[in-house]
């Protein structure tokens, strides 16, 4: 059964079209994400799924309601856990859970039952007394967690939920994610610019760039779809396409591109493959001062299909501004 069907979604702000025509759907039960920079589409689509905006034109179906039509009970049946902390620093963890029960209209006795079972689940039943100002950042993004499910959503969103995180919380985060899996089975939707968090949690991942969807498919094909070794090649020449079309005649080489300054080439078996390129290129006088090979990884995936590296993308000035802003508040 589909959790999310998404058809043609677009949202333009004047003449900044932050989702461009994206379609995609996820399964019941299924852990999907988006993997994108700062600026690509990734939180957008999660406000229109939320019912948080409108989107301009097309249609998403979330747990079988229509986000524009049926909004209040899309409402009813997801969670979301923000970029941005949104627990109350002066209130405790158990005054923020039940704070949030309100909003949902929970029984005072079914909302202390299901607040004692998200802070166990997230393992901050010992601090649910202290005052969230008390509390580390790893803490209070578990907070906020707890507080995505104190109303036992069908479908929980999660936008970049261990930004700003160590590495040892992070690690964390992807437990508590990973558990509300297995016990529960949770329709997840997961946004997130960590090549590693992607690959370590996602059932399937949307590489996203611009708003647009360049690819869909699980960690493990996007890299098999690569098709082989990745070997980088610093060359001095006169001419890019002139060694692009050299390399490109070995046989076990796929594909060979130049960006960036250096020449990727995609090849099969790249230990044996490399020292007959290299010949190749010495025959022609041409002089190599770097060779990298690498196993495909999603950060080469990305590269494939965007035609640059995650981290080269900034996003604009006030979704970095922002995102800093959230990281100085997770380490006070």
């Amino acid at each position: 059964m589909t959790a999310i069907t998404v058809e043609r979604l677009v949202k333009s702000y004047g003449k900044v079209v932050a989702v461009d025509d994206v379609s995609f759907a996820v399964e019941d039960g299924e852990l999907f994400g988006f993997l994108g920079p700062n600026g690509a589409g990734k939180t957008t689509t999660i406000n229109i799924l939320t019912t948080l905006i409108r989107p301009t034109s097309g249609k998403a179906i979330v747990g079988g309601f229509d986000v524009v039509t049926e909004a209040d009970k899309v409402r009813r049946i997801v969670g979301l856990v923000p970029q941005d902390i949104t627990v109350d620093d002066d209130l405790t963890g158990w005054e923020n859970l039940m704070l949030h029960a309100g909003l949902y209209h929970l029984g005072r006795q079914e909302a202390k039952r299901r607040a004692r079972e998200v802070l166990e689940l997230v393992n901050l039943l010992d601090a649910a007394n202290r005052k969230v100002e008390t509390y580390s950042g790893g803490m209070r993004k578990r907070l906020e967690l707890a507080a995505g499910l104190m109303h036992q959503p069908r479908i929980l969103f999660l936008d970049e939920p261990t930004l700003g995180l160590d590495v040892q919380t992070r690690s964390a985060i992807w437990d508590y994610v990973k558990k509300l899996r297995s016990e529960l089975g949770m329709t997840i939707f997961l946004t997130t610019h960590y090549m590693d968090e992607a690959d370590a949690l996602c059932d399937r991942i949307a590489i996203i760039d611009h708003g647009r969807i360049r690819a869909i498919d699980t960690p493990m094909n996007l890299k098999n779809s690569l098709g082989g070794d990745i070997i980088e090649l610093g060359v001095i020449h006169n001419n890019p396409e002139e060694v692009t079309q050299l390399l490109s005649m070995i046989d076990a080489v796929k594909r060979s591109t130049y960006t960036g300054g250096v020449f990727r080439v995609t090849v099969e078996k790249g230990e044996e493959t490399l020292p007959i390129m290299l010949e190749a290129l010495l025959r022609k006088g041409l002089r190599v001062t770097k060779v990298i090979m690498k196993k495909p990884t999603l950060d080469e995936v990305f590269l494939e299909y965007t035609g640059r590296t995650l981290r080269e993308e900034q996003g604009s000035w006030e979704e970095t501004r922002r995102q800093y802003a959230i990281i100085r508040r997770m380490r006070t």
